[in-house]
């Protein structure tokens, strides 16, 4: 799978912050069969580019904490296979990452995976709009998340 993983100031760059993208992304790669001509784009940026970004796509006027979008979305499958270069973009702002990762008492690192992880699972065609949805997709994302050794303060493997 390739990533690029670029943002929105240069002062923001940080390579921890692309190492945990990296992981996570190559985690999802393996788990969910994704070929090396896949490609993700991912965006860390500040609370006010991504509210812009939610106010004009999704027409909700505050900031979120991610953001995805699918190439392919709106198809019935989402994830194409193999053969699919091209999934999307993740916008992930790096505020409401500390902010959450405070609020929810665990590192910042395990907010970032958890934002990335729950990115790309919107991209292979996840969502959590009703209940069962959502319940599937918490424990894929937990799945990739323990596999990665980033579980919640507290928690063992």
């Amino acid at each position: 799978m390739q990533i690029t993983i670029t943002y929105e100031k240069t002062n923001l760059q940080n390579n921890a912050y692309d190492e945990i993208i990296e992981r996570v992304c190559q985690e999802a790669a393996l788990v969910y069969g994704l070929g090396p001509q896949a490609e993700i784009s991912i965006l860390l940026c500040q609370n006010e580019y991504i509210h812009t970004l939610n106010k004009q796509y999704r027409n909700i006027d505050r900031p979120t904490d991610v953001l995805s979008f699918a190439l392919n979305e709106g198809e019935d499958d989402g994830y194409d296979g193999p053969d699919t270069a091209l999934l999307g973009d993740i916008i992930i702002s790096l505020d409401k990452v500390r902010e959450q990762a405070t609020e929810f008492g665990h590192s910042f690192e395990r907010e970032l995976a958890y934002l990335t992880i729950h990115g790309m699972l919107h991209i292979l065609g996840y969502d959590h709009m009703e209940p069962k949805d959502k319940e599937e997709m918490r424990k894929e994302e937990e799945f990739i998340l323990c596999r990665l050794g980033y579980v919640r303060e507290g928690e063992t493997l």
